[in-house]
């Protein structure tokens, strides 16, 4: 298994967005979450389509694109065109999840489902075939700079077992709250993709991303020696 950090740019200094976005590819951060926020699902509103087809021209990392929209159905072909290559959506916009999941894929994008922390993982029953990975909330979504809800801990364990017993290998990311205090634990968890913003982008962003990928480096070679994953 591959263990990631994906950092998030709602937490940089968007008056040099591409210059911090360089920091963290040099860095060696090889995904960059992107959350879409639209007023309604969420309170907050971000950014959309634009802004990814121009941060694209100077990245060649992966696209992490997390629509925190209603009825996301409607953005998938803009954000796959603008250049995402993984789209996540909430189980709770979505009338058809399956529907969208597969309308993703034909976008030529990996599909993931986002759940909040109170939505339980029994939404995932019938899609997980079609989901390639699975986005836990560790907070509630819409604002950044939030701590970890402790119960999402269990609900990690819960799914990273459920995913071994239907013999998948699907990813598990988790977003909110992720630094270097808790990431260990989201590991041990189950957890192998991890968002964070602040942890990122406040302070010396690059020594920031090579702290939290060695921590990742180490934990993935512990699980290869164990013979785990």
């Amino acid at each position: 298994m591959r263990y990631r950090l994906s950092p998030s740019i709602l937490a940089a200094d968007f008056t040099k967005l591409g210059e911090e976005i360089r920091k963290t590819e040099e860095a060696g951060a090889e995904y960059l979450h992107i959350d879409v926020m639209d007023g309604w699902f969420v309170p907050s509103i971000s950014f959309g389509q634009p802004l990814v087809t121009s941060i694209r021209q100077g990245s060649r990392q992966f696209f992490d694109v997390h629509l925190m929209v209603q009825d996301p159905e409607r953005y998938i072909g803009d954000f796959a065109k603008a250049g995402a290559d993984g789209i996540t959506v909430h189980a709770e916009a979505c009338r058809h999840l399956d529907r969208v999941l597969s309308q993703i894929h034909e976008a030529g994008c990996r599909a993931g489902v986002a759940l909040n922390p109170a939505t339980p993982l029994s939404v995932l029953d019938y899609v997980y075939q079609k989901t390639d990975m699975v986005l836990i909330m560790t907070v509630n979504p819409g604002f950044g700079g939030q701590k970890l809800i402790p119960e999402m801990f269990g609900k990690i364990r819960t799914l990273r077992q459920r995913l071994d017993e239907l013999h998948l290998e699907t990813d598990i990311e988790v977003d909110g709250g992720v630094n270097r205090d808790t990431i260990v634990p989201l590991l041990e968890a189950g957890t192998n993709v991890c968002v964070a913003g602040s942890a990122v982008f406040r302070g010396d962003i690059g020594q920031n991303v090579r702290v939290l990928n060695g921590v990742l480096r180490d934990y993935e070679k512990r699980q290869e020696s164990e013979g785990v994953g």
